[in-house]
């Protein structure tokens, strides 16, 4: 058999945070190893990484034992760590979650109770200690995680794509079109200036394209990436919040609801509502890719999902299409907002994975093929979990080449 040429040990697609840390985690757990990243755009954490509200989470919300509970608050502490070492702007803040409903309160308690679980210490407060923390916030009860910060995660993505050694190739050079894998020789990638780059083992971090790249090479990933739209507006008087500030989120859903973030800027983010994207890359309503549109329609469990959840669906339409609307929602958490306090701030994507049966998943996915590692959902927190989570998938990525 004729030796195959390798331009590297270990191809990955995708340079968001992910990717990237996972390419750092390959040089620093494997020294030598050879790692290559394609990234279509232009340049690091342009998608998911580059268009939240970089939060670092403290995984408060998280089912105990789950992947997102064990690497986000094993994480979040990296992450300090991380961005202190390297000089990258952060700031551990403290969050408040706030009921403002009675049908919230036993959804506070559980997070109480959750959060011990995951080894987060949360302080228990009245409507009059809340004020303490927020003094334009109201609420019936509140809960204090002290350990939830706020960072740079673009200014993370570039530090690590620098540090980790790896070649990065942008743009066309790096948009993976063709993958041709073969066990015994490894996976040949075709990218959109005809280059071919040659591995011998492959990791799938592409985001909200990675059902697809999973399918190019021969892997049926058993889910679809259906995109979401989290649309943001900037607070005008930034001095009516002093930190961040969430709602009680919904259990049925991911989403953790629109609230108040200040910033490691200064200014304060309002949002995300969560909507469908008519493209995966659709970060306004007029952009349409209908093939992308086309695939989320034929996948049964988007059906499935609009079928279950079309009251709440109905509400996140709402409050996209009306700026009183969205106002109102903020206003159950700080009533002294109105209308013209909102400035319209770039929106973001997130990547969900979706089941057959419209299931949502919940946890992170990461999947084995043949020389193969596909992250398969990996939406928020996984910034703030991205550190362990490369060093998981990088360890899965040198067992594909142990047994190469």
């Amino acid at each position: 058999m004729k030796k195959v040429a390798y331009d590297c040990d270990v191809l990955v697609i995708g340079g968001g945070i992910v990717g990237l840390s996972t390419a750092y985690a390959l040089t620093r757990s494997a020294p030598g190893t050879r790692v290559t990243v394609l990234e279509k755009e232009r340049g690091p954490a342009t998608h998911q990484t580059g268009r939240n509200s970089g939060v670092i989470h403290s995984g408060i919300y998280y089912r105990p034992g789950s992947l997102k509970a064990k690497y986000a608050v094993r994480g979040a502490a990296e992450m300090v760590k991380f961005c202190a070492e390297y000089g990258i702007p952060h700031e551990v803040t403290g969050k408040l979650i706030v009921a403002t409903e009675r049908a919230e309160l036993p959804r506070l308690h559980a997070l109480v109770q959750r959060g011990r679980e995951n080894g987060i210490p949360v302080r228990e407060l009245g409507p009059a200690q809340i004020g303490e923390y927020e003094p334009e916030v109201r609420g019936l009860a509140a809960i204090h995680v002290g350990t939830t910060g706020i960072c740079d995660y673009g200014a993370v993505a570039a530090h690590l794509a620098d540090a980790s050694g790896a070649e990065i190739r942008y743009g066309a050079s790096g948009e993976a079109v063709h993958i041709d894998r073969r066990a015994a020789l490894g996976v040949a990638v075709r990218t959109a200036d005809g280059a071919v780059v040659r591995a011998r083992a492959l990791v799938n971090c592409a985001g909200l394209h990675c059902d697809e790249i999973a399918r190019l090479t021969g892997d049926d990933p058993r889910m679809r990436i259906v995109p979401f739209r989290g649309e943001y507006y900037e607070l005008a008087r930034p001095e009516l919040v002093r930190g961040l500030v969430y709602p009680v989120p919904d259990p049925a859903f991911p989403f953790l609801g629109v609230h108040l973030t200040r910033g490691i800027d200064g200014g304060v983010h309002v949002g995300p509502n969560a909507v469908p994207a008519l493209a995966r890359e659709g970060y306004r309503w007029p952009v349409v890719h209908p093939r992308e549109l086309a695939g989320t329609l034929a996948w049964p469990g988007s059906w499935q999902i609009a079928r279950r959840h079309w009251r709440y669906g109905a509400g996140e339409l709402r409050r996209s299409l009306s700026k009183s609307a969205f106002t109102e929602a903020v206003r159950r958490l700080l009533p002294a907002v109105d209308p013209g306090d909102l400035v319209p701030h770039p929106a973001g994507v997130r990547a969900q994975a979706v089941l057959r049966d419209g299931t949502l998943v919940d946890d992170f996915l990461i999947r084995e093929g043949p020389r193969t590692v596909h992250v398969l959902n990996a939406p928020s927190p996984a910034a703030t979990a991205s550190l362990p989570i490369g060093r998981e998938v990088a360890r899965l990525a040198l067992g594909a080449l142990r047994e190469a």
